[in-house]
């Protein structure tokens, strides 16, 4: 039997899709091009999905996991001989631990399900971002996902105690650690954590979950220049206790397009000011976390820090100051822009805009850089667009203005969305060669045939001439 054959009688009826069923997908949320593959397998247990390896292995083939592609570096794309792995039929919710505060899931469940899953036993999955509602939380754990409320809670690789994986060859590897404090050796999930389905496929996770907040603040600020937004930072941090969960800071262009028509976004203050900041705050006692929380607005208003504001008063006020953080699809009204993510010092960034700002407009006459992001964990998304709509016939210019200076300031090409094929050959800003070499060395030591995501993140060590 050849491969397809062999796959077809591995997995369980509907398990294999070939044809149209796989170029009539689209390659990703934000992507109007079809799939490109072999065949796309569905496996509905980590069982199957060692299966699928060990056949991959036999055959040589390469295999592609893919989640709920809401990637933005091309980490999940195939080619026509390539196979496809989707855990889309693993989104099981198996257990959730009230007491240990765990949640036991498949690595196709989606991000939404999870939070809505906690929510149920008053308990809550810190993790968020806009693609919630089709991030799948295996990609999210493959990818090193941050989000919204990393300032408080920290990235995915935090928030996940214990995992299950496949290696290239079929072998499973279960470390469903329960434990918060586990140094019985090596921490083996951190090699499926952050490696773009590299090293290995995560099947199940252990999450850890936290005890759902019971009062939530939001403030929507403005500031009349940029030394007072970090500024700013400090003093919510302070005042508030260790509550402040988020810190999202909007540059004006990019709040003025959020806020105008055709945008639906009703405009909270006015878009005269150069920076706007959506401050949040979670706590244990929405009256006295709530005034603590004006107090410490007040006091910023009184010292200089921030130059107006506005405090959410309902659960839809919160929602609606989100939806003008969270509407990066305005960016895309005269095509696909470029996007960026990538994070530097707090102390580089207003130095790093103005250069890249600079470099941009001197390539490329009036094009437009939109900046917005969270400033909080040092985290920047920039957005460019051209007027003619066609940012991306530019892309090789745009990407050096903006990746090069990252360089000498200590800063990464990739705070959150990974290296995938579009920024690995800018890996080399923010990693050094030692360090390259070694994740070549382990890439070669757990899928010496090279089989799983090829040509992602890092290229193979290279065999010495003879």
């Amino acid at each position: 039997m050849n491969l397809l054959e062999e796959l077809d009688d591995a997995l369980s009826p509907g398990g294999l899709l070939t044809g149209s069923d796989v170029t009539g997908r689209a390659a990703g949320v934000w992507r109007s091009d079809a799939l490109c593959a072999l065949a796309i397998a569905r496996p509905r247990s980590t069982e199957e999905v060692s299966k699928v390896l060990k056949l991959c292995s036999k055959h040589k083939v390469s295999v592609v996991s893919q989640g709920g592609l809401t990637g933005l570096v091309h980490g999940a794309d195939a080619s026509p001989d390539q196979l496809i792995l989707s855990l889309e039929r693993m989104r099981s919710i198996e257990s959730i631990d009230p007491l240990q505060r765990t949640a036991t899931v498949e690595a196709g469940v989606t991000l939404q399900t999870v939070q809505e899953s906690a929510e149920e036993h008053d308990l809550f999955f810190p993790l968020d971002l806009g693609g919630r509602g089709t991030a799948t939380v295996g990609g999210n754990a493959a990818t090193n996902a941050g989000g919204n409320r990393v300032i408080r809670y920290g990235m995915m690789r935090d928030m996940v105690l214990g995992l299950e994986a496949v290696l290239a060859d079929g072998t499973v590897v279960s470390s469903m650690n329960h434990l918060i404090k586990n140094n019985a050796g090596y921490d083996l999930k951190q090699l499926f954590l952050g490696t773009e389905g590299t090293l290995g496929v995560i099947t199940r996770l252990v999450l850890r979950l936290r005890e759902a907040p019971s009062s939530e603040n939001i403030a929507f600020v403005a500031f009349n220049s940029f030394e007072s937004v970090p500024k700013m930072l400090k003093h919510a941090d302070r005042e508030l206790g260790g509550a402040l969960s988020a810190y999202e800071v909007l540059w004006k262009n990019f709040y003025s397009l959020v806020t105008e028509a055709p945008a639906k976004n009703r405009r909270p203050l006015p878009s005269e000011y150069p920076y706007y900041a959506l401050i949040e705050a979670q706590g244990s006692n929405q009256e006295l976390d709530e005034r603590r929380f004006e107090m410490a607005l007040e006091s910023a208003l009184e010292d200089g820090l921030i130059v107006d504001a506005i405090v959410a008063k309902s659960s839809t006020e919160r929602q609606n100051l989100w939806a003008i953080r969270d509407d990066v699809e305005q960016t895309f009204r005269d095509g696909p822009p470029v996007i960026f993510d990538v994070s530097l010092p707090v102390s580089a960034m207003e130095s790093y805009t103005a250069g890249v700002k600079s470099s941009l407009e001197a390539q490329l006459e009036d094009s437009v850089c939109w900046i917005f992001g969270h400033l909080g964990d040092g985290n920047l998304h920039i957005i460019v667009q051209t007027p003619d709509g066609k940012a991306q016939q530019h892309r090789k210019t745009i990407e050096h203005a903006v990746y090069q200076p990252l360089e000498s300031i200590g800063g990464s090409v990739s705070a959150e969305h990974g290296i995938g094929l579009e920024k690995k050959p800018y890996l080399h800003l923010s990693r050094s060669e030692t360090e390259i070499r070694l994740m070549q060395t382990l890439k070669a030591a757990m899928d010496p045939l090279g089989i799983l995501n090829p040509g992602k993140v890092i290229d193979p060590i290279q065999s010495p001439s003879l």
